[in-house]
């Protein structure tokens, strides 16, 4: 059952990230976009039988798999949970080019990645802590694609060639502004996933944890400066973007770099 709902929910993705491309497609012809209730409808759809893969796969197993294909089938849905309710008031369906396509890849790689049997009580301290961490992934990969958008719009800009995709943005100072937003809403959750894990996780800094500890309190360090810059110094524009990609880059090390190699690279 898991398999063919996992399948079921990727072809929903697959449509709503084609009726993505065709809205953007009519916005850059000058024509009026449609089936912005389609959209609507096919996003909670695949969210709807994306959550019930995960919660199926939860009851099966008594708890919440913490292997890569798991922890990453996790992160891309509430990315997308994320990214629905922002778009529900600002105009940021271009985003999702970018994220249906890292949550179909997610969906399909449980398909492919060994079994993972070490599960988290969700009811539990650790159970807390690992879900809030995983929702300040979520959160700082949205940082980092909305940097990325940026760095492309502020590219066009510069070179007075706004054409393609940058056309369906909102405008800069938007994007800055939801940019900043989405990392101290990011800080925050890491913050609490940092502290739960120091109550919580029985040695944090064990030979197996030591580096995912760092990493992670590292990534934080640079994203609390980025916040403070901005806050003090009025950093933006490149600078915010270089900090915020390094930051994401530190932050995706601590975690998914250390459980790909332990998973796939490691036997």
């Amino acid at each position: 059952m898991t398999i063919t709902l996992n399948l079921f929910a990727t072809l929903v993705w697959l449509a709503t990230w084609l009726l993505i491309g065709t809205r953007l497609r009519d916005r850059l012809q000058t024509r009026s976009p449609q089936y912005r209730k389609v959209l609507v409808v096919l996003w909670v759809m695949a969210l709807v039988l994306h959550g019930w893969t995960i919660l199926h796969h939860v009851q099966q197993t008594a708890g919440i798999a913490i292997s890569f294909a798991a922890a990453s089938s996790i992160v891309m849905w509430l990315c997308n949970l994320l990214l629905f309710i922002t778009m529900l008031r600002r105009p940021l369906e271009t985003l999702g080019i970018f994220v249906v396509p890292f949550t179909l890849s997610a969906m399909l790689l449980p398909l492919i990645s060994p079994e993972q049997t070490t599960t988290i009580n969700l009811n539990s301290g650790l159970g807390v802590h690992i879900f809030t961490s995983l929702l300040a992934y979520s959160m700082l990969t949205l940082a980092a694609l909305q940097a990325s958008l940026l760095a492309l719009q502020n590219r066009h800009l510069h070179n007075h060639h706004p054409g393609g995709l940058i056309r369906t943005l909102p405008p800069l100072l938007d994007m800055e502004a939801l940019l900043f937003k989405l990392i101290l809403l990011g800080v925050i959750l890491l913050s609490f996933g940092l502290l739960s894990g120091a109550l919580y996780v029985d040695n944090l800094f064990a030979q197996h944890l030591v580096h995912k500890t760092i990493l992670s309190i590292v990534a934080w360090v640079v994203f609390s400066i980025l916040l403070i810059g901005h806050w003090q110094y009025g950093w933006r524009g490149r600078i915010a973007i270089r900090w915020t990609l390094s930051g994401f880059f530190i932050l995706m090390l601590a975690f998914f770099g250390s459980k790909f190699v332990l998973e796939f690279l490691v036997k």
